[in-house]
């Protein structure tokens, strides 16, 4: 839970879940690269170089004439983001409705529903992902670049990111006892409203790559005559 707090400490999800527990002691801080090489190991480096000198072909492709509008890719991204979203807060019952055999079945619903959802967003976006980047690669030389970098950097570092994100329902699971043990009267409006920040701020983490490449993707447009 740490080595989560420590590498992401400027998400939303990070900084709501430090509210949760005691205060960890203090980090080593490390730049940027020394984070990254953190994650990738020899066969990643080698694959990435690979990639590197692949590039000037990918560059010298043949683009299409008329490639989709950004406005297009755009609107995909909002609908994804407003599917997740709905699911996200739209519970299967009613908080605070809950019989007596779901209270007694402690917090095991909510780490099923937590584990669907987290499922729901990484195949949504996992697919959204992958359509920007084939509309990158079909628009200009440049995008069609960062396109092939995304597509050789998102296996290696999307397995340690997955890791991460794993531990979601444990960091969830400790605001459910402080909850039920804190506030006996109405912990369960409490909990839910806590769930669905938690799950909102880790869908705008999981698409903050994709968000990044629709914004190249608006630059490079907009750079077009």
């Amino acid at each position: 839970m740490l080595f989560l707090r420590s590498n992401f400490n400027r998400s939303a999800l990070v900084r709501q879940f430090a509210g949760w527990l005691p205060a960890p002691v203090e980090a080593p801080r490390q730049d940027l690269a020394e984070r990254l090489g953190q994650w990738l190991n020899v066969a990643d480096a080698i694959a990435l170089h690979s990639a590197h000198q692949a590039l000037p072909a990918v560059a010298r492709a043949k683009r299409l004439a008329m490639p989709p509008a950004a406005s297009a890719v755009q609107a995909e991204l909002e609908r994804v983001r407003a599917a997740l979203s709905q699911a996200i807060t739209h519970p299967p019952g009613e908080p605070g409705d809950e019989s007596t055999a779901d209270a007694d079945a402690g917090f095991a619903p909510h780490h099923q529903r937590c584990l669907e959802l987290q499922r729901r967003m990484e195949m949504s976006i996992d697919a959204l992902r992958g359509h920007v980047r084939k509309t990158l690669s079909q628009t200009s030389p440049r995008l069609a670049q960062l396109a092939a970098l995304d597509a050789t950097l998102d296996p290696m570092l999307g397995g340690r990111e997955q890791k991460l994100l794993s531990t979601v329902p444990a960091f969830l699971k400790v605001r459910f006892d402080q909850l039920r043990q804190t506030q006996p009267d109405g912990w369960q409006l409490l909990f839910e409203h806590d769930l669905q920040h938690a799950l909102l701020a880790e869908l705008d983490l999981r698409l903050q790559p994709v968000i990044g490449l629709l914004e190249a993707l608006s630059h490079e447009v907009k750079q077009q005559p």
